[in-house]
């Protein structure tokens, strides 16, 4: 007997979800599509009119945020790398290990664990002007203490640093975990086949974690994008907009200036920056699938 496709049971089940998605996903979408068309104001809603794509060539006139869109692009490009890298080291590392590579692990992945608050707090700290340990490290070499987070030639590979420690362990669990699912019959037929380290790596580590290093890769894209509590902590998007991004442009416009039009317009705009970046991976990905 065949089953129903939609029985009353499982609509039943599955409508408080459905509901829960379309009030938090669907209508604040459709809220921001809206209200990108016009120049809705909060403090003169009243007055609200449609300006069509008035907002958006504003966006493509406004320097700043090309600015905050470089910076962020420039951002998303270094640290997936970097962060996607050193997971890979550390996977390979910790791999190796036969025995204790489950303290390891757990070691490793301690700045993941803590939240984005505390890990800024905890650097801007560490690389105070006056009394943080990076500029007495670097003290002993002879180099002045370095204003890391106000100088606008160190402020944005500052916040670079900080967001590589804190996510490349997240980057090194996913790589590990891929690993795992080599088949260790291929490394042994290698073996035996004279191969080294190295040739092990390229050629069967590295084909059989392609997957693995494709979703660590657009984790981290569309995360890097939503780079907003270290800037705002650290340094507020200074000096001179070095560091800002777009998180805190459509945060400043919106919730600041009370501009919901304008930055329902960013946020859309940076909405299909990250698409557009994804769909790359996410094309790759189904290939190799395929």
């Amino acid at each position: 007997m065949k089953k129903q496709a939609f029985s009353p049971f499982a609509v039943a089940m599955t409508a408080p979800t459905i509901a829960i998605f379309l009030a938090l996903s669907v209508f604040p979408l459709l809220f921001t599509l809206v209200y990108s068309f016009t120049d809705f104001h909060l403090l003169s809603r009243d007055a609200t009119q449609f300006v069509g794509m008035a907002n958006y060539a504003d966006l493509l006139r406004n320097a700043t945020f090309r600015q905050v869109t470089a910076n962020t692009v420039r951002f998303m490009f270094l640290a997936t790398f970097f962060q996607t890298l050193i997971g890979l080291a550390l996977a390979v590392f910790v791999n190796t290990y036969e025995k204790g590579h489950k303290l390891l692990t757990t070691t490793i992945l301690l700045p993941t664990l803590m939240p984005p608050v505390t890990v800024a707090l905890i650097w801007q700290i560490m690389l105070s002007n006056n009394f943080g340990i990076i500029n007495d490290m670097i003290s002993v070499l002879g180099i002045g203490p370095v204003n890391w987070l106000l100088d606008p030639n160190t402020a944005f590979y500052a916040i670079l640093v900080i967001d590589i420690w804190q996510y490349a362990p997240l980057a090194f669990l996913l790589i590990y975990a891929t690993m795992q699912t080599v088949p260790a019959g291929q490394y042994e037929a290698a073996k035996i086949d004279g191969a080294g380290i190295w040739n092990q790596f390229v050629h069967i580590t590295l084909p059989n974690i392609t997957s693995g290093l494709l979703m660590v890769v657009l984790i981290r894209t569309i995360d890097t994008f939503r780079l907003f509590d270290k800037v705002n902590i650290l340094t507020g998007g200074g000096p001179a907009n070095t560091t800002a991004t777009m998180t805190q442009f459509i945060f400043q416009q919106g919730v600041r200036s009370f501009r919901v039009g304008y930055s329902a317009a960013a946020a859309l705009f940076m909405t299909g920056l990250v698409l557009l970046f994804s769909f790359v991976y996410v094309k790759k990905m189904l290939s190799k699938n395929a």
